[in-house]
């Protein structure tokens, strides 16, 4: 039986896990700060199962899915840090303002969530304090501390899409999203996946880069930093063997559009 637990008190409790989750090292010279802004499954327990089945709390209105295991690999791959948020995007969504209706959605992708509806004020911000706040200013101390050692830093947002959307078949493998500042090297990297010839690549799609993304705008354009946001389609990370290949033909990729193309890869 689904179960839903009113939030009442403090969110995250002894046993929880900390909001974000760090590999790599920080200060690893490598040019990249890898995110995953919806790579984590986990639900705090004071919410129960927010009144969702187990199947829905495994689709991709949760979490990205094979985004956890695609990040850590290219972490290794590319000698970077990778820095993700541990829970659901439904308990709080990272890559949207918090004050905004879609951080909490009521409904997403046409299921209902129960235990965002008539969320309180004190609620909503207990979430932010608890989930949302932590993982941005991990963001933002990060990338402070890399420009303190004198480190460069490109931010490169990992996000992966369902394979059918209200019904139709989405023809891109992966796609890139850009606009604003510092997207050079999204589209060079959008370019060079382009040349692949047995890979099908949005420019901007199958979402464009507009108003509701919030990570890159708030930690990447006021540093004027260089930026990628990556979607993969999630068919394209359904096993471990499928994740291993996609980590291994988008690091060079990603290295080569920072000018890095002969640097040696693990």
């Amino acid at each position: 039986m689904m179960t839903f637990s009113p939030q009442n008190g403090k969110l995250l409790a002894r046993g929880d896990p900390p909001p974000v989750s760090l590999l790599g090292a920080p200060l690893a010279p490598a040019p990249f700060v890898l995110l995953g802004d919806h790579a984590g499954d986990a639900f705090p327990r004071a919410l129960g199962d927010m009144g969702l089945s187990p199947g829905d709390r495994g689709r991709h209105i949760a979490l990205d899915i094979g985004i956890a295991q695609l990040g850590r690999l290219l972490s290794r791959r590319l000698e970077a840090p990778f820095l993700s948020q541990v829970y659901s995007r439904l308990v709080v969504d990272c890559n949207r303002d918090p004050a905004s209706e879609g951080a909490m959605p009521e409904t997403s992708d046409g299921t209902s969530i129960p235990g965002n509806r008539t969320l309180t004020r004190s609620q909503k911000a207990e979430r932010v304090q608890a989930i949302h706040q932590p993982y941005h200013d991990a963001i933002a101390s990060l990338l402070d501390d890399r420009a303190a050692a004198g480190l460069p830093n490109i931010l490169i947002a990992l996000h992966s899409f369902t394979p059918v959307f209200g019904g139709a078949r989405r023809a891109w493998d992966a796609g890139v999203l850009h606009g604003g500042p510092g997207d050079d090297y999204g589209r060079r990297v959008l370019a060079l996946l382009q040349q692949q010839p047995d890979w099908v690549i949005g420019d901007n799609q199958p979402y464009a880069f507009n108003g509701t993304d919030y990570t890159i705008p708030l930690h990447a354009f006021p540093r004027k930093l260089r930026w990628l946001e990556l979607e993969v389609r999630q068919d394209r990370l359904s096993s471990p063997e499928q994740i291993k290949e996609m980590a291994r033909r988008l690091a060079p990729l990603l290295l080569e559009a920072a000018g890095h193309g002969e640097r040696r890869l693990n």
